[in-house]
């Protein structure tokens, strides 16, 4: 299975607030043997996000979506979730009774009695109303749940909040997933070669080793190396050693020169 990301926030686009969240799905993703597939950031428009969540459902990935899901007038994500699905939107029993209990504690914590019907309670409440069929995605944080719709799960915006959550998703629902081993990169400097003539080595090692994948980043103004490629394979440990000296073998060939070798 593949793992998608969506970011959304007019903050984010607008640079406002620095993205935290892709780096920590990719260190969380690494942890257990997995890998990012895509990322999609949005900002707080309801057809864009509709569009962007409309394609989310309709695949077969896991996918993360942070940031929308309050009540304020610029939360639109449920909503839009909703549209997606052509699904009503009604309030969770269980999300109702995680916000209650979150009422209840802000109460006792204010010495002040819980009131239901008071606007500000009715306005918790509404963080969980989500599509019918919704399961909850608990939040250690503050107990107010995220939720999931098949393979696509919702967290709030505030990385405190949905790296927790998103990490509970990964040891539940994807913990059959998780590798023992990670998977490894290995690959090397090549100085004095363009990439054009590296390319079918590339293309042969791909086709010789099946679950590789050869990737290529070339540099022109590196502070220590200069113009270089950083030529590499990555993918499981047991393929990527044969594909590596495979590598190696092929650049010898090609009479490139070769600088630092990198593990990763």
């Amino acid at each position: 299975m593949n793992f998608g990301l969506i970011i959304i926030g007019d903050e984010i686009l607008s640079g406002k607030r620095a993205d935290k969240h892709m780096s920590k799905v990719i260190e969380l993703l690494a942890a257990r043997g997995l890998s990012l597939s895509w990322a999609r950031y949005v900002g707080d428009e309801r057809e864009r996000i509709t569009a962007v969540l409309r394609d989310a459902f309709a695949g077969t990935d896991a996918v993360f979506s942070c940031g929308g899901i309050g009540a304020t007038p610029d939360d639109h994500t449920r909503q839009c979730a909703a549209a997606a699905l052509g699904r009503p939107l009604a309030l969770h029993p269980q999300a109702r009774e995680l916000i209650m209990e979150r009422v209840r504690t802000l109460a006792r914590e204010q010495g002040t009695p819980v009131d239901e019907d008071h606007p500000d309670t009715q306005r918790r409440l509404e963080m969980g109303v989500f599509p019918e069929g919704a399961q909850i995605v608990p939040n250690p944080y503050n107990k107010i749940p995220g939720f999931s719709i098949g393979e696509v799960h919702f967290v709030p915006g505030f990385p405190v909040m949905a790296h927790p959550m998103i990490e509970w998703l990964l040891d539940t629902r994807y913990a059959h997933l998780h590798r023992r081993e990670a998977r490894q990169e290995r690959s090397v400097i090549v100085f004095g070669t363009m990439e054009a003539t590296l390319t079918p080595l590339m293309e042969q090692l791909e086709a010789r080793f099946p679950g590789i994948k050869v990737f290529s980043l070339p540099s022109v103004d590196h502070p220590e190396w200069g113009r270089h490629i950083e030529l590499g394979v990555k993918g499981e440990p047991a393929v990527v050693e044969p594909a590596y000296a495979a590598l190696l073998e092929g650049l010898r060939l090609h009479g490139a020169r070769l600088g630092p070798e990198l593990v990763r």
